[in-house]
């Protein structure tokens, strides 16, 4: 059943099994995981089907340094589907590696190991309809997956791995249905929770306050709760709980907020290879089962462990946009009409200096140049990206020249002083707005030009290419953005040690015996890919958890 708190009486008493405060990946995963068990589960939801811009203004907050950081409404929905509303599609499972602790990583290692999550890949891989859980190309099309280069072989430095792209999958319109009907499923939407409230003792919770932005006001009591907010919700809910224990909850040794982590990523570089461009296939692969799927460069583990490295992918990309000198008439198309794209993408096409008239008519000769490329790269879009149901990943545009840059997606060293605290600003639910002062460390840097140096060694010894970069500006290319998207990690991080972590092995709140969570926000460490994916399929274990220890005698 999925309803409007603005029908719910006020103050009244909700009891249920089960109370999952979200509902994007994580929330909506847990939901349906539940609908085949006898266990009722309430879900709060603080939008509505549709972007209300007085709910997304309820994460408005503060950034120490604005050019390190978005503004904290950014890259992120408040609505039914949560970010999944937004989102890419890109999807891919961490890494073994991952999951260790690494000498190299600062504060790196999960309590679980890769082996305690792969059971339930399959099943998020489903969930966010991106097909098969087959990463490998020989796996996912053993029929033949072409080639990045072809001709390159190397031990070390791999082009087997996949990133495979959901349609992308809004989970709150695609499973709507399914919870509607769900004989056991509640979900609330236009519910904000304002308030977890616990027992004298502060070792369980009674309660969660819940309020709509008209005022109304009710209470959720469950035998378990679980937060299934983003990275940056669940630190403000916590640290904003603070009636029973003053510095909120879960965080006696001041954790709550700390080890804040996104991605080092960026457009670095230039990568030639030799000979015919025919040769080189840097854009997307439909595999059999009618995903899209791409090809990256990666070390092996083996090679990442061997030289002290982070975990870090790259994919081929064109130029840098903003410079009119690739003389591409759809990049310039782009460039101008960046004013026109939403923030997510169009921050990236604006250069923080004002270029002046002349570089917009480079761009605008680029157009005017080539219109069979704009005629033609704008009737693919229409028609394989606008009106199609699965949308074609990313912009790949035919390379003449051979010459691309390389994207990188890195992780960053977990920093105890990178964090997201409260201000003394409230929103109009009373609670206090976020300030978020996100750090990177010089390791992170090294360890990426690092990377790049032994992937440039790797590519020349194969004679098929060579990798430029200059590493004096490689800190500030790493940078210019600042923290990569939405992807806010770490805030209430896992671990067996209360005085390092916030929850345990099964997202556990430490001393709170029915509390969870069910966040990026649980990630001790940020591998080298996006999150949301291992969102779900850890969400998927959380509930495969509760499922047992509820079925188990009072």
């Amino acid at each position: 059943m999925i309803e409007s708190a603005h029908n719910i009486a006020a103050n009244e008493i909700i009891r249920t099994d089960i109370c999952i405060v979200g509902g994007g990946a994580a929330g909506i995963s847990m939901a349906l995981a539940f609908t085949s068990q006898n266990l009722s589960v309430v879900l709060l939801e603080s939008g509505g089907d549709k972007e209300d811009p007085h709910t997304q203004a309820l994460y408005a907050g503060r950034v120490v340094d604005e050019r390190l950081h978005s503004p904290p409404d950014k890259y992120r929905q408040r609505r039914w589907g949560g970010s999944t509303t937004i989102w890419g599609g890109r999807c891919m499972p961490f890494d073994p590696i991952d999951f260790e602790a690494r000498p190299q990583v600062e504060n790196s290692g999960w309590p679980i190991a890769y082996a305690d999550l792969a059971r339930f890949y399959p099943k998020a891989n489903e969930l966010v309809e991106a097909g098969a859980f087959k990463y490998l190309a020989d796996d996912a099309d053993p029929a033949g997956f072409p080639s990045m280069i072809r001709g390159f072989k190397s031990d070390v430095l791999r082009t087997d791995g996949l990133e495979r792209f959901s349609r992308p999958t809004n989970m709150g319109q695609r499973y709507r249905q399914e919870l509607t009907l769900a004989r056991n499923v509640r979900v609330i939407q236009h519910a904000n929770c304002t308030g977890i409230r616990l027992n004298p003792e502060g070792s369980a919770v009674q309660a969660v306050d819940v309020r709509t932005l008209q005022g109304s006001r009710f209470k959720v009591q469950a035998r378990h709760f679980v937060l299934a907010t983003g990275g940056l919700e669940v630190p403000r809910l916590l640290l904003a709980s603070n009636d029973v224990h003053l510095h909120g909850i879960g965080n006696a040794h001041d954790n709550v907020g700390r080890y804040y982590q996104c991605h080092i990523a960026a457009n670095v570089g230039k990568l030639v290879v030799h000979g015919d461009p025919s040769l080189t296939h840097h854009g997307y692969h439909v595999s059999p089962d009618g995903i899209y799927c791409r090809r990256r460069l990666q070390l092996t583990e083996a090679y990442q462990k061997a030289h002290l490295l982070c975990n870090l992918v790259a994919r081929l990309h064109f130029p840098s946009i903003s410079d009119p000198q690739h003389h591409n008439g759809v990049l310039s198309g782009l460039y101008l009409a960046r004013h026109f794209i939403g923030y997510e993408y169009g921050k990236r096409l604006r250069t923080p200096d004002k270029k002046g008239l002349g570089h917009e008519l480079k761009h605008l000769m680029n157009v005017l140049g080539h219109p069979g490329d704009v005629l033609g790269f704008l009737t693919h879009w229409l028609r394989f990206r606008t009106f199609a149901d699965r949308k074609f990943p990313s912009i790949i545009l035919r390379n003449r020249s051979n010459e691309f840059s390389l994207e990188v997606h890195a992780e960053q060293t977990p920093l105890r002083e990178s964090r997201v605290t409260l201000t003394n600003q409230v929103d109009p639910l009373g609670m206090p707005r976020i300030c978020v002062d996100w750090r990177y460390a010089s390791a992170d840097i090294d360890m990426v030009c690092r990377t790049l140096t032994l992937m440039n060694d790797e590519l020349q010894r194969s004679g098929i290419a060579t990798l430029t970069f200059n590493r004096n500006e490689l800190e500030s290319d790493l940078t210019r953005y600042g923290a990569y998207g939405g992807h806010h990690i770490g805030t209430a991080r896992m671990g067996l040690d209360p005085r390092t972590s916030v929850v345990d092995a099964n997202c556990k709140v430490h001393g709170v015996s029915n509390l969870h969570i069910s966040s990026a926000a649980t990630f001790p460490t940020s591998s080298q890919a996006n999150p949301t994916l291992t969102i779900v399929a850890l969400s998927l274990r959380l509930a495969d958890h509760l499922s047992i220890q509820m079925a188990e005698p009072h």
